[in-house]
């Protein structure tokens, strides 16, 4: 039995969202308990070279608009990268739930050989649309939903791996 692409993304896709989702309300009340500006946390990083909280978040829903833009064929949807709250992360998050709402099977399925391409600030890479999502675009999702997950984690913000799953 294959396993469709849209199986392997959109609800995947939904459900990391709804785990990103959790773990920064579960911040954004951290900072208000302990009686601190939450943007001290949307600025935390865990190296100086890092990317911030911010960044992490906007680098899924961008990570996700890819794997639907380069695989499913839709025009991309351009979302600024100019969140400085807890809120405007929380909006983003849930327009790109929205634009998953919007795919339909047949955008993903059937396009499992399919080239994708596109161009780093290194080389140019290319996939299958199957190679594309399982060995690039999954695994940079979770590292940035790791990453954001882990700079509340380092904090003091009471996250859990059950948090992570989706499963608080």
């Amino acid at each position: 039995m294959t396993t469709s692409l849209y199986d392997l993304t959109v609800p995947v896709f939904g459900r990391a969202l709804d785990a990103l989702s959790g773990v920064l309300i579960k911040g954004e009340a951290f900072a208000v308990e302990k009686g601190f500006e939450p943007a001290v946390l949307l600025g935390s990083r865990l190296a100086p070279d890092m990317a911030p909280l911010t960044a992490q978040v906007q680098r899924v829903t961008d990570s996700i608009k890819g794997v639907l833009t380069r695989v499913g064929g839709i025009e991309n949807v351009v979302f600024e990268d100019n969140e400085i709250s807890f809120t405007e992360l929380q909006a983003r998050i849930a327009k790109a739930k929205a634009l998953l709402a919007t795919i339909p099977r047949d955008a993903l399925d059937g396009k499992e050989e399919a080239e994708v391409s596109f161009q780093t600030p290194n080389r140019t890479l290319t996939f299958t649309g199957r190679s594309y999502v399982l060995t690039f675009a999954l695994p940079n999702i979770y590292f940035h939903v790791t990453m954001a997950y882990a700079i509340l984690r380092h904090n003091g913000v009471p996250v859990g791996k059950l948090d992570y799953l989706g499963a608080a």
